[in-house]
């Protein structure tokens, strides 16, 4: 039947046998401080667990918060307007078989004991809408594979082998939070959905073993401040769509990524928003389509060949907002020759050190652009409204700059001493640069990087940086 707590008291529970707090049907806790000790799951509610304020800390062999009713899709909720979490789970920390609508709360999670011992991506299959893996939760490309939820293993049909999921919010349907402040340490996910993620507001601090945020089918981010300090992939779904926010990620692979759907279907939209990006891999990585229309993106991709800090098979619609990227040279792409803002890429004949600035002025000494990247690069990608076709500019690499940088960029600053590299005029949607001046794009593929259209990952040409010709 129904369970409620209320009050203002104190309640400690140790669970030997099972669960600390069950309830059948719904689970509603209104108050007080609650502190739970169990072998397997914190608090289960099967059909809701509602809460709307009081300080619970859990530690569980199991989930630490679950709603369990996988047999009809208006039940199986969690839904927290406001409290205090301190949440230790050896699998989920909060687990909804339906939804998870968190309205505000303080939350510190760790699941699977942390990112410490996260799991390795295997290169090839991808989940999601369109993928090959079965099961509840399509962990793209994870090994072992994936999960079926309602015994909460990661597993496929195929498979011999499971793995218990540990990921820090997670649910089979949606995830809606509109505030919050969150301090995750993830084995797994930080925040999973098998379908749609909304995030409107919040203080996000992430730590993952895998992804930082993941979504099936669509994520959108409409504001807050989200910081995943590491990651296998930043930010995860079929269709992206950040409006605004305050975003950093980290990652030993892609940052944000947009996979796991139909061949094509694959977007990520940017329509406002700051957003700073390290990754290993690509930097923003769409399996379709990118479009940007808004905000500020400072991206600092890859240092080897076999990645570049913008990837995309279909096209790179750049219509406003301002760019900046620096990467390696060998698999470089630039936003597409459709777009309707003005865009340039600049290729070093040698790798140029971490720090060392970029800035690109007009033929009256204005800076468009300054900023320093935060690892070894060749390639170099602008995209401004301030750039206008028939104008004249010059790019310089060294130097100094009056103000101190944030992320790598420097706003409003006077820059000086530094070493002319080139001069040229805008005449084209995309210039492409090297010391000598214009030349032609990299190839015929979408805004004329490598890697694009018809090239399957993992086959696409490398050229090593001491090799890599600025021309060709």
């Amino acid at each position: 039947d129904n369970l409620v707590i209320n009050g203002s008291g104190k309640l400690t529970v140790k669970a030997n046998y099972n669960d600390g707090i069950t309830s059948k049907d719904d689970l509603k806790i209104t108050g007080g401080n609650i502190k739970i000790t169990s072998v397997d799951d914190g608090l289960v509610g099967r059909d809701i667990l509602a809460v709307k304020k009081g300080t619970i800390t859990i530690e569980a062999g199991g989930d630490a918060i679950k709603s369990s009713n996988d047999e009809d899709n208006t039940k199986g909720i969690i839904a927290i307007e406001n409290g205090t979490f301190n949440l230790k789970a050896e699998k989920d920390g909060i687990q909804a078989e339906t939804a998870v609508l968190i309205a505000d709360g303080s939350f510190n999670i760790n699941s699977g004991g942390g990112s410490v011992n996260g799991t390795k991506k295997a290169e090839g299959n991808m989940r999601g809408a369109g993928g090959p893996m079965g099961g509840k939760d399509n962990n793209f490309n994870r090994t072992p594979p994936t999960e079926n939820d309602n015994t909460n293993s990661d597993k496929t049909a195929t498979a011999e082998t499971e793995t218990e999921s540990k990921k820090a919010i997670k649910a089979i349907s949606d995830i809606g939070i509109a505030g919050g402040t969150f301090n995750i340490d993830s084995a797994d996910d930080s925040i999973h959905s098998n379908n749609n993620a909304i995030i409107e507001k919040g203080n996000f601090t992430i730590t993952s073993g895998y992804d930082g945020i993941h979504a099936d089918a669509t994520l959108s981010i409409k504001g807050g401040k989200i910081n995943i300090t590491k990651s296998y992939e930043g930010i995860e779904s079929a269709v992206i769509t950040i409006s605004d926010g305050d975003i950093h990620v980290t990652s030993s692979d892609d940052g944000i990524n947009a996979a796991g759907g139909a061949d094509g279907s694959n977007k990520i939209n940017i329509n406002g928003g700051y957003i700073v990006i390290n990754a290993s891999g690509d930097g923003l990585d769409a399996n379709g389509s990118i479009y940007m229309t808004k905000g500020t993106v400072v991206a600092y991709g890859p240092t080897s060949n076999g990645n570049g800090v913008l990837d995309y098979d279909g096209t790179f619609d750049m219509t406003g907002g301002f760019l900046v990227a620096a990467g390696s040279s060998g698999m470089i792409q630039t936003p597409s020759d459709s777009s309707t803002q003005y865009s340039i890429e600049m290729t070093y004949p040698q790798i140029q050190a971490a720090g060392t600035l970029v800035n690109l002025q007009n033929s009256k000494g204005k800076s468009i652009a300054t900023f320093a990247p935060i690892k070894d690069y060749q390639a170099v990608i602008i995209s401004s409204p301030e750039l206008k076709k028939g104008e004249s500019y010059t790019l310089y690499s060294g130097g100094s700059s009056t103000t101190t940088a944030t992320d790598g960029l420097y706003t409003n600053a006077k820059y000086e001493n530094g070493t002319k590299v080139v001069s040229f005029t805008i005449s084209s949607s995309v210039t492409w640069l090297n010391e000598s001046g214009v030349t032609t794009a990299k190839s015929s593929m979408p805004g004329g990087g490598r890697g694009g259209k018809g090239e399957q990952r993992g086959q696409r040409p490398i050229v090593p940086q001491d090799q890599a010709s600025p021309a060709q």
